[in-house]
């Protein structure tokens, strides 16, 4: 690898946090250099043709709820940058009878349609959509510090018991509004009901009667493009098709940071980590998979309630119990033969994700760690269960197995699209216990994967973190650089 230059800073990874991680430095006026081991930059947030020509798909995140709240996208801009569509619905769940649950981005609006769960949705979720920015505060990497919301901690955190214990139905009388905040809860790939299940969903609830739950135009890719597209107006440098196996293979920087797991650490460290971080590192929890499907679709998907036709996602998994039992049959390590499933049908939005008239289904379900299954025909079955005549629609489609994602996006261990188990324990310890967890013992190295506080999604805040800790450290810079899009 040459080593002709001299850099500032190295990152290694081009996901959203590696790209936002770098973008923050070179603001502050250094040279950095991004290595991406792919052909295409962007991890979990680019976009492609998958299926046939002239089908957009994303090839990672599809749906953005945490790209309107996060401080680093804020500070950045992006909704100046690029279209991010607020859709009138953030999320449905279509129930039997060709019944169905619908979130609209307005909460009164959703509780009137929710009959005589309505009032128990707002008690719920209208305190803390009213305090969003709070929410943002308590569920992002204040979790580290005293928090500056204590009330707002216990009423997040009382709810968030409540809907994580068995006592999760007492407020509910009804089937709809349980199930469609299930399918919130389920993204977090764990136990229901449990705490850390309940928290991630209550979160995204919130966020879909705030900012709301937008779709990039032109897909995730755009959020890839507006983040590499500024990196390079302030100098930086991207290099694709390389794949770093030690860190002695980089060029010389006085900061490095990664947006690889805690086990990537640990191999490119080649034995220069102290035993015990190593062993906190090795001991990192990883938790179960996604499998996916991509469709290319001649139509809409004829959704038997057709409210859903207008939902660019969807929770497709039936009633609460329903959903619990897909779950919890992954957390005990088998296969759901009527699994969860998160899909996206952003094409109802984005007429550049398809030719004209036609689709892109983008859809996930839950499975084991490491499982090999293609579960194209259980998500096909899925669907068609609350939309017939979809096998009809499709033109052609694309599976990946959980072991697949993981050798698409080695960060995915197992299929594992968290970059590790989310839990109480690794919310707080994300990947160790510290103020400071992006720091590493090794000198100017930092880590600022999605294995980091906050955590997963499309936020870039463990990047921002990172960089702004390595700029503290490593240069004494303690003002975070100016973000705004207005380019010199």
């Amino acid at each position: 690898m040459t080593t002709d230059q001299n850099f500032d800073a190295i990152v290694v990874g081009s996901g959203p946090n590696g790209l936002a991680a770098a973008v923050t430095l070179a603001r502050a006026g250094l040279a950095v250099r991004v290595y991406e081991r792919n052909p295409a930059i962007g991890g979990g947030g680019a976009t492609a043709e998958l299926t046939l020509p002239g089908f957009h798909h994303d090839v990672g995140s599809a749906v953005h709820p945490l790209a309107l709240a996060s401080e680093f996208f804020q500070r950045f801009g992006l909704a100046d940058r690029i279209d991010l569509r607020v859709p009138e619905i953030s999320y449905g769940h279509p129930l039997p009878g060709g019944r169905a649950g619908v979130a609209w981005h307005d909460i009164e609006r959703t509780a009137a349609g929710l009959g005589r769960d309505g009032p128990a949705w707002l008690r719920l979720l209208q305190p803390l959509v009213e305090n969003v920015k709070a929410i943002a505060d308590l569920t992002g990497d204040a979790l580290l510090h005293v928090p500056r919301h204590p009330l707002m901690l216990a009423r997040f955190g009382l709810r968030t018991f409540e809907q994580g214990s068995p006592a999760w139905n007492w407020r509910f009388s009804g089937e709809t509004a349980p199930a469609l905040l299930t399918g919130t809860f389920a993204h977090a790939i764990g136990r229901l009901p449990s705490p850390s299940t309940a928290g991630a969903g209550l979160t995204l609830a919130v966020h879909a009667h705030a900012g709301g739950w937008p779709i990039p135009i032109g897909g995730s890719g755009a959020i890839t493009a507006a983040l590499a597209e500024d990196l390079l107006a302030h100098g930086g440098e991207i290099v694709t098709s390389t794949t770093i196996t030690s860190l002695t293979q980089l060029p010389p920087a006085r900061i490095v940071l990664l947006d690889l797991t805690p086990r990537a650490l640990v191999d490119l460290a080649d034995g220069a980590l102290p035993a015990r971080y190593a062993r906190t590192l090795s001991r990192f929890r990883y938790g179960n998979a996604v499998a996916k499907v991509d469709f290319a679709l001649s139509d809409p998907v004829p959704w038997a309630a057709t409210d859903l036709r207008q939902a660019p996602t969807l929770h497709v998994g039936g009633t609460r119990a329903d959903q619990a039992r897909a779950e919890n049959a992954v957390a005990h390590g088998r296969h759901s033969d009527s699994p969860y499933v998160l899909a996206a049908q952003p094409s109802i939005l984005d007429p550049t994700r398809a030719p004209a008239g036609q689709h892109v289904l983008w859809a996930y379900t839950h499975v084991p760690a490491g499982s090999t299954h293609d579960q194209t025909e259980q998500i096909t079955r899925q669907i068609e269960r609350f939309a017939p005549g979809f096998r009809d629609t499709i033109l052609a489609s694309v599976g990946q197995s959980a072991a697949q994602m993981q050798n698409h996006n080695p960060n995915h261990i197992g299929g594992d699209i968290a970059a590790g188990a989310i839990s109480l324990v690794q919310l707080v310890r994300r990947p160790v216990l510290s103020g400071d967890p992006w720091r590493t013992p090794l000198a100017g190295v930092y880590l600022c994967s999605s294995s980091t506080a906050p955590g997963p999604g499309v936020h870039g805040m463990c990047g921002y973190r990172a960089a702004l800790s390595a700029l503290r450290h490593e240069y004494n810079i303690k003002d975070p650089p100016d973000l705004s899009p207005a380019i010199p």
